[in-house]
């Protein structure tokens, strides 16, 4: 078994990720555009993520972690920090499980997203928005209560949840020659190259990134991770700092960062939206905004692209388009 900073992690993880999620995340399907095809000049295929339970696919992270956890510990419940999607999936996992769920929330979260996480049940505790408050704060909580950390991205049983989405994707689409996900926190780049090395794929792995929050492609082009950024950017769901677990399976998956300005990813958000038909949120868009940015990398080839999430805050919705 491979390990990465010392924690066991090996593609395998992916594969009993999938038979533990079974009966619990969907089978989320696979859309296509001749519209999109004709202007990428390549076929792409999109795993739509945004179909997933609490609408992203981090329910699939949370959900592996939650009911992984033994009998004896679950009663402890977990805590999270998280602006949105991980901490309602975490929540919603919670839930079906039957125990106690706690996320600290930065403030200036999107409503929507805060509104989600409380309508899951879980017990919300404000901080700063910073990272370091974030960290300090669910420390603080685990302290107080006993709850098991969920990190949002670098716990090893959210990154191999993750992956289920590409594995899905590559048994169904074994023929692909690229696959294009987005870059935050890394923990859906991390599970699809577990998931294409669990499947001896020759799939190269493509790692979208908003130019306003780039501490991947940073760290990929200094070899060390730089976590210093602030990011700005309107993908709300791709601000957190890059893992150094992630960041250690995408180098040795040799991964390559793509990243892309907000301009790009409106663009191609709507791009989705009209054509597509598909209401997803901006840090979905990043990947076809990749794919369109650089029609070079995939001109006639067959690309898979993982649509995250559709968390719209409808209030915004008007702007962004």
């Amino acid at each position: 078994m491979a390990r990465y900073s010392g924690i066991p992690l090996d593609p395998d993880v992916v594969l009993a990720a999938a038979a533990r999620l079974s009966s619990l995340a969907h089978v989320t399907p696979i859309l296509a555009s001749s519209t999109l095809d004709a202007e990428a000049g390549a076929r792409l295929h999109f795993k739509a993520e945004h179909l997933q339970r609490g609408g992203a696919f981090k329910f699939r992270g949370a959900c592996n972690a939650v009911f992984a956890l033994s009998d004896a510990d679950a009663p402890r419940g977990v805590v999270t920090h998280s602006s949105g999607n991980h901490g309602a999936a975490l929540a919603l996992a919670a839930r079906l499980r039957g125990i106690p769920c706690h996320v600290v929330v930065p403030d200036g979260a999107v409503a929507a997203k805060v509104e989600a996480i409380a309508r899951q049940g879980a017990v919300l505790h404000r901080c700063a928005p910073t990272m370091a408050a974030r960290e300090a704060g669910c420390a603080t909580v685990q302290a107080q209560t006993g709850a098991i950390v969920v990190h949002p991205y670098t716990h090893p049983d959210v990154i191999a949840g993750q992956g289920t989405a590409a594995l899905e994707l590559l048994t169904a689409r074994p023929e692909l020659d690229a696959l294009v996900v987005p870059l935050g926190g890394g923990g859906l780049g991390a599970g699809s190259a577990l998931a294409i090395a669990a499947l001896r794929s020759r799939c190269r792995l493509y790692l979208a990134e908003p130019s306003g929050a780039a501490d991947g492609a940073r760290a990929f082009a200094a070899g060390r991770l730089e976590p210093d950024m602030v990011p700005d950017t309107v993908c709300d769901g791709l601000r957190g700092t890059l893992g150094a677990i992630n960041f250690e399976i995408l180098r040795q998956h040799q991964a390559q960062v793509l990243t892309v300005d907000d301009a790009d990813t409106l663009h191609a958000l709507r791009w989705v939206w009209t054509r597509m038909k598909q209401l997803v949120e901006p840090s979905s868009a990043t990947v076809l905004a990749a794919v369109l940015a650089h029609r070079e990398l995939f001109a006639g080839q067959r690309v898979g692209l993982i649509l995250s999430g559709g968390n719209v805050d409808l209030a915004s919705v008007a702007r962004l388009g």
